[in-house]
């Protein structure tokens, strides 16, 4: 492993400061706004605007990639997002910061696109799932780490939101001074909606309403916090918790994912996560058991994530299997923009615990279909199945396209060794 690392250490160091940038903003959306007196729908407008502008970024950057290559890319894209954290405190207008919000969803978009590009040409097909873990790793780690840092100032002032900004600036440093251009990003063209959902029905709609789960938890978690009048630092780990769940349960759910059949294991982490919402909903405002929901429902949304991709990948030929990733991260994005807006919407109606009510209600939609697919559909013989490899819900097409090829390359070795036995 740490043969593996030696070669793209840089890369991985830019990406947890770029995601101590990131995971600084997001929190900060939700403390700033409720400071300055911002409804709960207006902050979910917010929200959206991210992975709006996210979508239209991971379409976009590959084009502009080809056209003026990956250094000059990274390097303006960067440059406007850093700028963007800056303006937040300047203007608090909601719609200047839903145009922000676009504003860095896309660059942050285009980010992904050009460092895992770099990353997967770093790559060989021998250390690619090493590779891309420890990228998933130094994500999430970077997401966890931010939510430390804003208990250091206060999001009243612009210190945070400068602090945001500094990182995904010194982020470029260790890419740019390490890294050499590598041929265009190539995505494959996103298979047509029907023509996925035929191929697979579960893993077109769970990613679907994952979608709405992820951007719920991810974007409205801090404003839940502030609704219901948690500290700045207990939002921070609030928000830290959603996350480190998912760095602790990600390996023992890939594990009984190449064990047993998938539409189970979905069934089963949907459910737990429609489960401690509930509890969180009758515990109220206890903080303890709000830390625990946290873990818990955060911590089986990203392996749900991998899950979808796994069992999709299981129904389609390996050529496929490019053109599908790249519409399960379509439909992912359609998911995550109206999540908020539903969740907004609720909490605005309801009240804030309302969060939990549509967190549990999406998960449990999740949980139904699951065991509705396993009544129509035999189950494929585990060893068919290709393998499991954790990605998080924010890579773009480039990583989740890599995880397919790693993991129909390691399926067909598995065959390859059986059939010799």
């Amino acid at each position: 492993m740490i043969q593996v690392l030696s070669g793209v250490w840089a890369l991985l160091l830019g990406v947890v400061l770029i995601m101590l940038g990131n995971g600084m903003h997001f929190t900060l959306i939700g403390l700033r706004g409720g400071i300055e007196g911002f409804s709960a729908g207006e902050l979910a407008v917010v929200t959206s605007g991210y992975f709006a502008g996210f979508l239209a970024g991971a379409r976009v950057s590959p084009i502009m990639i080809r056209r003026v290559g990956h250094v000059r890319v990274f390097a303006a894209l960067g440059s406007f997002m850093s700028a963007g954290l800056i303006a937040f405190p300047l203007v608090t207008e909601p719609w200047i910061w839903t145009i922000l919000r676009v504003l860095i969803g896309f660059c942050m978009s285009g980010i992904y696109v050009t460092a895992e590009s770099w990353l997967n040409d770093a790559s060989t097909n021998e250390n690619r799932g090493k590779v891309l873990a420890a990228y998933m790793i130094a994500q999430t780690l970077g997401i966890i780490g931010a939510q430390a840092l804003l208990t250091l100032g206060d999001a009243a002032s612009s210190a945070l939101f400068i602090g945001a900004s500094i990182f995904v600036s010194i982020s470029f440093a260790p890419i740019l001074l390490s890294v050499s251009p590598v041929p265009a990003a190539e995505v494959a063209r996103p298979m047509p909606l029907r023509t996925l959902f035929n191929s697979s029905p579960l893993g077109t709609v769970g990613i679907f309403f994952l979608g709405s789960v992820y951007a719920t938890q991810s974007g409205m978690g801090a404003v839940f916090g502030s609704q219901i009048a948690l500290s700045a630092a207990q939002i921070s780990l609030f928000v830290a918790m959603l996350f480190a769940g998912a760095l602790v349960l990600q390996y023992p759910i890939g594990w009984l994912s190449d064990r047993m059949d998938r539409r189970r294991l979905i069934f089963g982490a949907a459910a737990l996560g429609f489960v401690c919402c509930g509890l969180a909903w009758m515990a109220g405002d206890n903080l303890w058991a709000l830390m625990a929901a946290a873990f818990f429902a955060g911590g089986v949304t990203t392996p749900l994530y991998a899950l979808f991709l796994a069992y999709t990948n299981d129904s389609l030929p390996a050529e496929d299997m490019p053109a599908a990733s790249g519409g399960l991260v379509l439909t992912f994005g359609i998911g995550a923009i109206l999540g908020p807006l539903a969740t907004g919407w609720a909490m605005q109606s309801l009240g804030p615990y309302a969060f939990w009510l549509v967190l549990g209600g999406t998960f449990g939609v999740i949980a139904l279909y699951a065991l509705y697919r396993m009544t129509q559909r035999a189950a494929a013989p585990v060893s068919e199945t290709e393998s499991y490899l954790g990605v998080l819900p924010s890579a773009s097409p480039v990583a989740v396209e890599a995880a397919g090829v790693w993991a129909a390359e390691q399926a067909e070795e598995r065959k390859a060794a059986e059939d010799t036995a």
